[in-house]
């Protein structure tokens, strides 16, 4: 049978308090009987001196058999309790009034006598005639005959008569109720244990059910209690419900970021996967066509041909390039270098790099920021392909006619960089996980969902966070700010943890 906390603890300390009880009861018991033993004792500790004093029992010519049973008559009509016993100088019994066939001892142990003699504190226990090895209390005196000491005479003050009726059942009232009040005290206390048990182990099986019941997948509990108040209390069932309580929160909340990683991550694999079947499919088109049809093509043809296989070739390696950067950056093997750079030099740069993409496509590239020199402190590499990529999905998505800007801001020690279109933004519903999921824009994919995600890994080295803003008469606005002063490795840490 499987027993829970609360009923081992119950039944251990029963087990534990009827022990108790029965020591107990066995010394009150040992300690009555003692008492009585030495009151009796206390009580006819000189009857055999007054005896002796008051009766010859013994001449020169050694025992007076007359006088000895004159006076056990007498003491048994008296006192019916007491066995009187003569005893030669080496304590040998030389004289009693026993019936027949009922003396086990023909000596008895001179100590006792002694030490009784002595007046050591009582009781003292001497050697009962009639049994083996029992032992009563007793008087005791010396007899003299011509001033010399001829033997003991010794009294037993517990006779067998006493003894039987003991048995009987007649004890002490006193014994009876002490005994009848430790047994309540040992039923009340078992019933105050019980309930203090299951007062006490109540928040533990509360604890215990709830550790049963554990869904790592479950909704974390919103009044979270607070482990250091729980400590304070002293209460370590409360502590550790506290600390588990915690670890439940936080254990469904990672679970659920996994699941969420998990998820973003096969819809990443899927749209990859998606976005490298069409160019590789028109790519090796294109290239069956030119290995089946090279004798019957113009030279025009073949370079049309060669030129859009050469084209979805460059769409390949950007996908599987942006690919390899997104992973290296979310493991860790890229690290910003910081250094003090010019921000307008790099956006100069920049908007060379897109200049002829954006005549092509009749867009216009505008800069908006106070003159002077607008220094940063950054990884000028990363934060180059920050603005590449954001420039490059807004032109991708700004319409003909259109336009992109770029403003700086001053902001204490930050400067705000916003980038802007007039394209047709993002909808509502596409903006959760903007940066962490791939998406789609009105059927076109923003370069496989890869570009906002580096972006916004990048940043989040740079414990910067980037965020989409609303504008009045603008497409998709996008800001975040980069720092003029330097910042130590730990500020860096810190400010990264945060972002995240």
């Amino acid at each position: 049978m499987r027993l829970t906390l609360t009923q081992r603890l119950s039944l251990v300390f029963a087990l534990l308090l009827l022990v108790c009880c029965s020591t107990s009861a066995w010394l009150q018991v040992r300690a009555s009987r003692m008492h009585e033993l030495e009151v009796v004792q206390g009580l006819s500790r000189d009857l055999a001196g007054h005896i002796a004093q008051d009766t010859q029992l013994m001449d020169a010519n050694g025992l007076l058999p007359n006088a000895l049973r004159e006076l056990f008559s007498q003491l048994m009509l008296v006192n019916p309790s007491v066995e009187v016993y003569l005893l030669d100088a080496q304590g040998r019994i030389v004289g009693n009034a026993a019936p027949a066939g009922r003396l086990r001892r023909e000596q008895v142990d001179l100590a006792p006598i002694r030490r009784l003699l002595d007046d050591e504190s009582l009781p003292i226990l001497g050697d009962d005639p009639r049994s083996l090895d029992g032992r009563k209390v007793f008087s005791a005196a010396p007899l003299m005959v011509g001033g010399k000491q001829a033997g003991y005479l010794y009294v037993v003050l517990l006779s067998e008569e006493h003894d039987r009726f003991a048995e009987r059942g007649a004890t002490s009232a006193a014994l009876n109720i002490a005994l009848w009040s430790i047994a309540l005290v040992a039923l009340l206390c078992l019933i105050a244990g019980l309930a203090a048990f299951a007062l006490i182990t109540r928040p533990l099986r509360t604890l215990t059910e709830r550790v049963s019941h554990f869904d790592i997948d479950g909704a974390p509990s919103q009044d979270l209690p607070d482990t250091a108040v729980a400590s304070r209390s002293g209460d370590e069932i409360a502590v550790l419900d506290a600390t588990f309580r915690q670890m439940q929160a936080r254990l469904s909340e990672q679970w659920r970021s996994l699941t969420r990683q998990d998820q973003e991550r096969r819809e990443l694999v899927a749209n990859i996967s998606h976005d490298l079947r069409t160019p590789l499919s028109s790519l090796h088109g294109y290239l069956e066509t030119l290995s089946l049809k090279d004798a019957s093509l113009s030279v025009e043809e073949r370079r049309r041909y060669l030129g859009i296989a050469l084209d979805q070739s460059r769409k390949v390696g950007g996908l599987a390039q942006a690919l390899l950067e997104l992973v290296r950056l979310e493991h860790g093997f890229v690290q910003p270098i910081l250094e003090r750079f010019s921000l307008t030099d790099l956006l100069q740069d920049i908007f060379e790099k897109f200049e002829l993409a954006a005549e092509a496509r009749q867009v216009q590239l505008k800069a908006r920021f106070a003159p002077g020199t607008w220094v940063v402190c950054a990884d000028l590499g990363l934060i180059e392909r920050v603005l590449t990529n954001l420039f490059d999905n807004a032109l991708r998505h700004t319409p003909v006619s259109g336009e992109i800007e770029i403003s700086l801001q001053a902001d204490g020690p930050q400067v705000q960089v916003r980038v802007s279109d007039s394209g047709p933004g993002i909808a509502a519903e596409l903006r959760e996980g903007l940066f962490l999921r791939p998406f789609n824009i009105g059927g076109a994919r923003r370069d496989g969902g890869l570009g906002l995600r580096i972006v916004h890994r990048i940043l989040q080295l740079h414990g910067v966070n980037i965020r989409l803003v609303d504008e009045p008469g603008r497409g998709a606005t996008f800001r975040f700010a980069l720092p003029v002063e330097a910042r130590t490795a730990e500020e860096w840490a810190r400010q990264s943890r945060t972002t995240e």
